[in-house]
């Protein structure tokens, strides 16, 4: 599409006795505006691709919480962080959040520091050099549901389970994609194979 506007020097130059001054000065600016065009459609193609490579786009949803005074819903993030502990956390880690971010959010104080105890934390050297394991605290993060990542990969097929702590901000139109996600499940159409 550029080459619609550019024009060579050498016919600007020639013609610029039959147009004038003025007439390739319009060249100019015309075919600099073509190469911005251009360049502004290149980028919505790539755009596009980008989402054709990753497929579908998600929908978008009205969330509550995206206005200017809006705040989270905590009972959601309870109910959330629920799902979580008893569906997510058997393969996904959340290594970026500690007990105490549930504080004021979801629970109360002393509910997060009887969560965070019932979890076995490997801690020390202690003073003779051995490691020691404590009931948890606030300052704890969340328990990996494996040692490393190559226990993760033989357990999942291969597959690495993707860390949730910030999913949301990973994904492109992050929210909205983990909720269709997690509730775009169907069962295939008549004919195609499982």
């Amino acid at each position: 599409m550029q080459a619609l506007f550019l024009l060579p020097s050498y016919v600007c130059k020639q013609d610029q006795e039959s147009v004038g001054s003025a007439g390739v000065k319009s060249l100019r600016a015309l075919a600099f505006l073509g190469a911005g065009v251009s360049g502004i459609l290149s980028l919505a193609t790539l755009a596009s691709a980008d989402e054709a490579e990753h497929g579908l786009p998600c929908p978008i949803y009205p969330w509550p919480h995206k206005g200017i005074l809006s705040s989270y819903d905590h009972a959601s993030i309870r109910c959330g962080h629920q799902v979580y502990q008893q569906v997510c956390a058997s393969c996904h880690s959340m290594s970026l959040i500690s007990y105490r971010d549930l504080v004021g959010v979801a629970y109360t104080e002393e509910e997060t520091k009887a969560m965070a105890a019932e979890v076995e934390v490997v801690d020390g050297p202690n003073d003779e050099g051995e490691m020691f394991t404590r009931p948890g605290k606030l300052s704890d993060r969340f328990p990996q549901p494996y040692p490393n990542e190559q226990a993760a990969r033989f357990a999942n097929g291969g597959a690495y389970p993707p860390d949730l702590s910030i999913i949301t901000k990973a994904r492109h139109n992050g929210q909205n994609y983990v909720f269709a996600l997690l509730t775009g499940y169907r069962d295939p159409p008549a004919g195609v194979l499982r």
